[in-house]
């Protein structure tokens, strides 16, 4: 039987379940990425665990978040992962060595491996002929433990690539096309593969940019075959021994099909405040801007900021216009500053920062309030740039550049210019001093953690009770982002590693009055929200489902759940409910009383229950999509507990 090169991936390291659509699977891990957002938590679990060595191929914990030290908390914390990593095996990447996807892409990826990492962007390594996936950072944990990770199965849609890139158009318009034909629920439950003859023209960093913003499809994950420009890329960074040839069969067929002409696209742009919000960028010339932003890991390429410094070569940006440059890592920004880019960049105006996630995570070059920031960032959710009300496009870099020089939004295919040349270093730089590697294992054990006073432990969880009685806290509407249940920034990433802190900034973007009101109800039982369509799409952050759970959250109720967040409410013993009749939906308000009894029984024997709201003589129809391992999980009050259960009967 002909398989695709997903199908391929997916049976190589098949442990559990059989490979139909929809159905819970088990696949062994051979690496895992965390970043230092979520890291924390992941080395708390791995402590509480009792894990005494990483038993993966390779770990890697990252610091490019949290790189603002505006008092001792990120240093504190950078200093806990530096000592974790020491005691559990993993590799540390240091801060200021840049971005963890294109670094793990340089140092670290291998065609043919599975990767899974505590950040939704994983999926971006799939560009190296990998199966690279987010998910939460409990699951995470466990498969630095050497778990199986449990996933549904995906269905596989083939995009074929054809035709001819124009001038002025270049990868970000290529993902942008997808997300303007399908919006950001178009690849829930879908690995997105792509082929074709159009492959031959995207360079691997090209290729990382699509991979990248696949998780703003809500894919499970993308892949790309490995091929001679995964053999050219690997051979520049010293790890040519690396490479297998990976592609699909021949005659293997997907689940969806789709194909992209290049010859037809044009650039694009996301206006505010969705990926999916996609038009030409020609619909919004003349639109004044503030800021324009280059950087960050959707486009994260060599190619990516040189074109951006050829377009403002001997040139000035506008006045007003912060320019900002945020080089992804440390290697990419010696060879820009060898080839002359950087100084290109500086002598137009520009700002640049250090190698890093920056400002795409609201850490550090927030927009002004009512003004325009025009970005190659991959999201721009709601309040997610640093700035509540804020107004942020997304696009390509030859857009970002052509916009600044003008001070406003503006087709690059109207500079009156050539497309500039862009050539690829060399013998590009190889740069490892800012990574460490795992230490022995006799000199690991001896490794004390080192806790700074902002280091908080996990609660305990109590078990899923028999019987709820519950407010509705929270009803609301589609595309509800984890950047909105709890938002990222210098604000709020310095108390990851605090839970009672960093919960006070639960659903601030939405409700500045729920962190009082769920904590009254921690003790009388807890509360409920309800949501639309894709509820938790965005970042892979368990702190947007840890945090609302610490103050009471039992139960969610919407129309679906984006995968990773649906995920991460099951690990935290949040029960993730659907609405059986979608109308339903209207009838719930806010402050409704929710009331369910006999409530483990049902979630065990059925997918299908009815609550009752109290005082109204009516019953909601819902369902549950758990599998058996996960009803167990839910039951005992989350993973934690369930881990700790397994290691008493084991033991």
């Amino acid at each position: 039987m002909s398989l695709n090169l997903t199908q391929k991936l997916i049976k190589d390291h098949l442990v559990a379940g059989d490979m139909v659509p929809g159905e819970e699977i088990g696949l062994k891990m051979d690496q895992t990425l965390t970043q230092d957002a979520t890291g924390t938590l992941v080395m708390l679990e791995l402590e509480a665990m009792e894990l005494d060595r990483a038993r993966t191929e390779a770990s890697a914990q990252y610091v490019d978040h949290n790189l603002i030290q505006e008092d001792n908390k990120n240093p504190d914390d950078h200093l806990f992962l530096q000592s974790a990593t020491q005691r559990f095996g993993l590799f540390y990447s240091r801060p200021g060595n840049g971005v963890s996807h294109p670094v793990h892409m340089q140092r670290l990826a291998k065609p043919g491996k599975t990767l899974l990492g505590s950040d939704s962007h994983t999926c971006a390594n799939g560009c190296m002929g990998m199966l690279a996936m987010g998910a939460g950072g409990i699951d995470v944990a466990l498969a630095i433990a050497g778990e199986p990770f449990y996933v549904k199965m995906p269905k596989v849609w083939g995009i074929r690539l054809s035709g001819k890139l124009p001038d002025w158009v270049s990868a970000k318009d290529i993902i942008l096309e997808l997300l303007r034909r399908y919006d950001v629920k178009g690849g829930v439950g879908k690995v997105i593969e792509y082929y074709g003859p159009g492959l031959h023209q995207l360079s691997a960093m090209d290729r990382h940019v699509i991979a990248n913003m696949g998780a703003e499809l809500g894919a499970t994950g993308t892949v790309f075959p490995s091929d001679k420009e995964i053999k050219r890329f690997l051979k520049e960074q010293g790890r040519e021994d690396d490479w297998i040839e990976l592609t699909a069969d021949k005659g293997a067929s997907y689940d969806l099909e789709d194909e992209i002409d290049f010859t037809s696209l044009e650039p694009l742009i996301a206006k505010p405040s969705s990926p999916g919000n996609v038009v030409p960028v020609h619909e919004l010339i003349d639109t004044p801007i503030y800021q324009s932003y280059i950087g960050s890991s959707a486009n994260p390429g060599f190619r990516d900021f040189a074109v951006a410094a050829e377009i403002v070569k001997d040139k000035q940006i506008a006045e007003g216009v912060s320019f900002d440059i945020n080089p992804t890592s440390r290697q990419m920004l010696q060879d820009l500053v060898k080839e002359g880019h950087i100084a290109n960049l500086l002598q137009a105006g520009a700002r640049l920062h250090q190698a890093g996630c920056n400002g795409c995570i609201g850490m550090g070059q927030a927009p002004a309030f009512g003004r325009n920031s025009i970005r190659t960032t991959p999201r721009n959710f709601p309040g997610r740039s640093g700035t509540r009300e804020d107004s942020v496009f997304l696009c390509s870099p030859e857009t970002a550049a052509a916009s600044a020089l003008n001070g406003k939004i503006t087709d690059p295919r109207t500079l009156g210019m050539n497309y500039p040349a862009v050539k690829l270093p060399k013998q590009p730089t190889v740069d490892e001093h800012l990574l460490e590697e795992p230490l022995p294992y006799d000199e690991a054990k001896s490794i004390r953690l080192q806790k700074g006073p902002n280091i908080a432990s996990i609660p305990k969880m109590d078990e899923m009770p028999d019987e709820i009685e519950i407010p509705i806290l929270l009803k609301m509407g589609n595309n509800i982002s984890t950047d909105e249940i709890l938002a990222g920034g210098a604000r709020v990433l310095p108390y990851r590693s605090n839970l009672p802190e960093i919960s006070r900034f639960t659903f601030e973007i939405i409700d500045e009055t729920y962190y009082e009101r769920g904590k009254e109800t921690v003790d009388k039982g807890g509360h409920a929200i309800v949501g639309g369509f894709n509820y938790g799409q965005g970042s892979s952050r368990e702190h947007a489902a840890l945090a609302p759970r610490y103050l009471g959250l039992r139960v969610a109720i919407v129309k679906d759940f984006a995968r990773i967040h649906w995920q991460n409410l099951v690990n935290f013993g949040v029960l993730p409910l659907t609405f059986v009749n979608e109308e339903d939906y209207d009838l719930l308000q806010q402050g409704d009383v929710l009331k369910a009894t006999d409530l483990r029984r049902k979630v065990k024997e059925g997918k299908h229950f009815n609550i009752e709201v109290k005082g109204k003589k009516q019953q909601i129809k819902v369902k549950h999509t758990l599998s058996e391992r996960q009803i167990d999980i839910m039951l005992k009050g989350g993973i934690i507990n369930w881990v700790k259960d397994r290691s008493v009967k084991q033991g």
